[in-house]
């Protein structure tokens, strides 16, 4: 009875043991990055093919962290990188990269007007000749600005890809590699950094 009762009990450490890794797995794995990323998508996604070239339209629902935010509030600028990239799908290799486009934004606080001053520039151009440069009383204001994307020429006219089998990829993300050289070390491997979110889509079919 005694040795029964004995391998019944090991039994059940063993089995609550198990339940136990279960349970924790999910937090060596970052489980607070997950459950961030499970509230970031991509909507409103559309591309339009014009004659000019295409254009691109988007909403991000990206949230800052806390983390994130008190930096701002310190004085220490953000800056975010929105890429669309247009690939041709091919079934006997990797997907052709076949055009790359690309904007970065500059989001900063003004402690002295308690204001907040939001950057734009194209490509590879630097913020001094940035093409949008506005204020906002609020980061809520600053933040409903730089999630919203009108209108994106991502070609010319003379660029866009024939053809079926091309997509964009689009991806808009947090780049920590513009922060002061302290906080770049600090973010490696920091959920709290790693601000991304991505989607995809066909490119329209051309018109008959």
């Amino acid at each position: 009875m005694t040795a029964s009762f004995t391998l019944f009990w090991r039994s059940c450490r063993a089995r609550l043991g198990s339940l136990l890794l279960l349970a924790l797995f999910p937090a060596w794995l970052g489980l607070p990055a997950l459950a961030q990323n499970a509230a970031s998508e991509v909507t409103q996604f559309r591309i339009e093919r014009e004659e000019d070239g295409l254009h691109l339209s988007a909403l991000v629902h990206l949230e800052l962290t806390p983390v994130v935010e008190d930096a701002l509030l310190k004085g220490v600028p953000m800056f975010f990188v929105v890429e669309a990239d247009i690939f041709r799908g091919r079934w006997y290799w990797y997907d052709q990269k076949v055009l790359s486009a690309s904007k970065s934004f500059r989001l900063a606080y003004q402690p002295l007007t308690r204001r907040w001053r939001l950057n734009a520039a194209q490509g590879g151009d630097g913020f001094s000749s940035a093409a949008l440069s506005q204020h906002f009383d609020s980061l809520a204001e600053a933040m409903a600005t730089l999630r919203r994307i009108t209108r994106w020429k991502i070609t010319e006219g003379v660029d866009i890809p024939t053809g079926a089998g091309h997509y964009v990829n689009f991806r808009f993300r947090l780049d920590v590699s513009q922060l002061p050289r302290p906080f770049q070390i600090g973010a490696v491997g920091q959920a709290d950094w790693s601000l991304a979110v991505s989607a995809t889509q066909r490119l329209p079919a051309e018109s008959p």
